[in-house]
């Protein structure tokens, strides 16, 4: 039996991508799920498909930047199950353009969704983790939580925020039996840059299609492959979660270029 099995589970943007990976390895694993999408079709036929497994689950049609809406849903978890063991704030979007050009209105939108959504599912299922004096928080960051982008300025900075964010909540509970770790994904299958706000490529040209097959030419890692990684990286406790060969490998370079990786990334970039 799954070390996992019995607890619940409560996941953001959970109708997709990692998100529904991250739902169906731990239906597997006898957990309990508290699912929140804005999705709400995907969300119910995920729901329909895990019920059938026998899983004990609950939805929630939820746009993770409206506080309000966060904190009722954790009510919600709270009313149905008793307790929430672990949170993935997952939810994410992304977004493609310079600083110079990113209209306002975009920045706001990318972040409200990237950080603040993050704040506040953590904010809403704190104090039910501190009642039970245990849990586990997984905020998922990224690669580009790592590394800076040209015309990922707006995502880097959301995903910079949710690492910081995410390191010094760890700290701060630490000996609370509260346990948190920060993802970080490379390249994962997943409809995220299709469902992207695009406007420009790096070379300042507007081809989201040729943007779109460019990534998924090197989005190498499955979704499963990734909840997986995710799933093993809970269960070991870790700090920090990197997903996929890239991840590893451009952490690596940061680690030892944190400048110079810059340049690196440039020259390839100009490659491309």
């Amino acid at each position: 039996m799954s070390a996992l099995s019995g607890q619940v589970a409560v996941i953001t943007g959970a109708a997709s991508g990692i998100g529904k990976a991250l739902a169906e390895d731990l239906a597997g694993r006898g957990c309990k799920l508290a699912l929140a999408d804005l999705n709400e079709q995907a969300l119910a036929e995920l729901a329909a498909e895990l019920t059938k497994r026998g899983c004990q689950v609950i939805t929630c049609r939820l746009d993770v930047a409206d506080r309000a809406a966060v904190e009722a849903f954790a009510n919600e978890v709270k009313t149905h199950f008793g307790r929430a063991d672990l949170l993935f704030n997952n939810a994410g979007v992304s977004l493609s353009q310079t600083v110079e050009h990113t209209d306002y209105n975009d920045f706001e939108w990318l972040m409200n969704i990237n950080f603040w959504g993050v704040v506040h599912g953590t904010k809403a299922f704190l104090p039910l983790m501190r009642e039970q004096r245990s849990g586990h928080i997984i905020n998922i960051s990224s690669l580009f939580g790592l590394i800076g982008v040209p015309t990922q300025a707006a995502y880097n900075a959301s995903k910079f925020a949710v690492r910081g964010f995410t390191e010094a909540l760890r700290q701060e509970l630490r000996g609370s039996g509260i346990e948190v770790s920060c993802v970080h994904p490379g390249g994962i299958k997943t409809n995220i840059m299709r469902n992207a706000r695009f406007y420009v490529d790096t070379k300042g040209h507007s081809d989201m299609q040729a943007a779109v097959s460019q990534f998924d030419r090197i989005a190498t890692t499955e979704p499963h492959v990734a909840a997986k990684v995710i799933l093993d990286g809970v269960s070991s406790n870790k700090a920090r979660i990197l997903i996929g060969l890239d991840a590893k490998l451009l952490s690596l370079i940061q680690r030892l270029l944190p400048v110079g990786y810059q340049g690196l990334l440039g020259y390839f970039l100009k490659k491309s």
